[in-house]
């Protein structure tokens, strides 16, 4: 997103307090101005003029906003969040646009973790080379999972999880007949959960997800 003149999010007025909330949720997210503005191409001096109302942002602003924030356009504008259910229902698993993964939701959306049961059938994804920022954690259910971790490959049974930094370049890919099942945890807000069953990519920027 390119660096856009502040203009009023809605019929020229200003919202109150928007500024405020701006800063609230970026020390939340643990973003410095630096970062956060980097994450939405704006430069840091119009994100802190943004954040004392010197500006009110643009729609295009506030949506990159709260995608870094992982929040919601309403909530950045001081509507009342909805209430969320904590407990996600068992169901059936889905498979994915791409890939052959099967996979359902273990959590609720717009959290700072997304959490998902998967199911990754045998003979996929061995040429899949994820990197991406964020953390992801995963607990092994069910047959055996080969887990490239740059230059290593582990072999996981049930019961074996594995914590790792997302921008260690990664592979997940089944080793018995079966297929493998998991328990996966990431932190990375702005992927959409079927960009978690990419196909193989050949360029460094194109194995990030959300790209």
């Amino acid at each position: 997103m390119s660096e856009s003149i502040g203009t009023e999010p809605g019929a020229g007025q200003e919202v109150e307090g928007l500024g405020a909330r701006l800063r609230e949720q970026r020390h939340r997210s643990g973003l410095t101005l630096e970062a956060a503005a980097a994450r939405v191409g704006l430069s840091p001096a119009h994100l802190s003029r943004l954040e004392t109302e010197r500006r009110q942002p643009s729609l295009p602003v506030l949506l990159g906003l709260s995608r870094a924030y992982a929040t919601t356009v309403a909530e950045l504008l001081g509507e009342e969040p909805p209430l969320r259910d904590a407990v996600v229902r068992g169901g059936r698993m889905e498979s994915g646009r791409a890939g052959g993964w099967s996979y359902r939701r273990a959590g609720a959306p717009g959290r700072a973790m997304q959490a998902l049961r998967v199911h990754i059938p045998p003979a996929v994804q061995d040429a899949v080379v994820r990197i991406h920022p964020g953390e992801e954690w995963l607990y092994v259910t069910g047959g055996r999972l080969r887990l490239t971790l740059g230059s290593t490959v582990q072999l996981l049974e049930p019961g074996d999880a594995a914590h790792f930094d997302s921008l260690t370049p990664h592979q997940l890919a089944a080793a018995s007949e079966d297929g493998a099942e998991l328990l996966f945890v990431h932190t990375l807000l702005q992927s959409p959960l079927g960009e978690l069953c990419i196909g193989p990519h050949t360029t460094r920027e194109e194995s990030h997800h959300g790209r």
